[in-house]
């Protein structure tokens, strides 16, 4: 019997270029589902795993490695004791980083870490939610301790890097709660952040913007701190008593200032962020798309033959919002 071949695009070693070729098409195992994809969208955690920086971690698990965790498809087979999800079934699904998968047309996905995706949102749209929207929804509600429903008292937030996948779904998830949002960003993007619902936009190249200074002088109760490279030291005058950095990438200062923090009982506090993603959440933000309280901001969109150039894109770090590479 001969076997069924699809397009991928995989590496063979840390550090690595991506090439196209031919691979069989993975067969569902046990209480997975196989997807015939339409979308995957890229994250940073992506090609860091590729650098070779999260081998501690065994990520990946081996060689040749397909990237790609987030994707979007329909189901066109179900494995043993699937009971969610039939063939023809429209999904968003999160695949495992140490396996990943989405560089291809076809993936097999957990029935666990699988949601409906109902005609009212996009393939595209969809894929850019797990890593992502989960990652800013467990800031604001988890780290920060944020109420999204409107029945909270009102926060004061700073979002950095807003106009970037994690920031711009931080955005409008704030601003569902009646929270205050001060974002930053590139020029290029004040206005886009601003109509995602922030109220005060900073150009982060100017001197108020690296001060981080909110131009109605307030002191931010939490921070969701998705760039790199600012010192705890310009977040300290900018916190109210309580206030938090949540920050979703935090390297070896970060663990050291959180650690110091938490010797000395200090009130303001840096909080390195460990996200476990969940249908649960994933399930919440579709919902939210399909109600048109959510949106995805797509920066581009490449077929799977030009993977290579969306992946330079992401590692080049300045999309506005999500990379989507859909198989054509």
């Amino acid at each position: 019997m001969a076997v069924k071949l699809m397009h991928a695009v995989q590496y063979n070693s840390y550090g690595g270029g991506p090439s196209g070729l031919k691979i069989p098409i993975p067969t569902p195992k046990k209480d997975e589902v196989l997807l015939k994809l339409e979308a995957a969208s890229l994250n940073p955690v992506d090609w860091t795993i590729q650098t070779g920086l999260m081998r501690p971690l065994f990520f990946p698990r081996h060689f040749p490695h397909t990237p790609v965790s987030d994707v979007a498809g329909e189901v066109v087979e179900v494995g043993q004791g699937v009971r969610k999800f039939k063939v023809g079934d429209k999904v968003v699904a999160i695949l495992t980083l140490s396996n990943g998968g989405g560089f291809a047309e076809f993936a097999t996905a957990s029935e666990s870490l699988t949601v409906t995706r109902p005609p009212e949102v996009s393939a595209a749209e969809a894929a850019g939610l797990p890593i992502a929207g989960i990652t800013a929804h467990k800031c604001l509600t988890q780290a920060a301790g944020v109420k999204l429903d409107g029945t909270g008292p009102q926060k004061n937030i700073l979002v950095t890097a807003a106009s970037g996948g994690v920031g711009h779904y931080a955005v409008q998830l704030a601003k569902l709660g009646n929270h205050h949002v001060t974002a930053t960003c590139g020029a290029r993007n004040i206005d886009l952040v601003k109509s995602l619902g922030a109220d005060e936009v900073l150009d982060y190249k100017t001197p108020e913007g690296a001060a981080l200074n909110s131009p109605s002088g307030r002191k931010y109760d939490a921070v969701i701190h998705c760039t790199t490279g600012i010192p705890w030291s310009t977040f300290n005058p900018n916190l109210s008593p309580n206030g938090k950095v949540i920050d979703i990438t935090p390297g070896p200062k970060a663990m050291l200032t959180f650690t110091l923090q938490k010797l000395t009982c200090s009130k303001k506090q840096l909080v390195p962020l460990l996200v476990i993603r969940k249908a649960e959440n994933l399930e919440y933000l579709v919902k939210l798309v399909k109600e048109g309280k959510l949106k995805t901001v797509i920066d581009s969109t490449h077929p799977l033959s030009n993977a290579e150039d969306a992946w330079g894109k992401s590692i080049d770090g300045h999309a506005t919002g999500k990379i989507i590479v859909e198989p054509k």
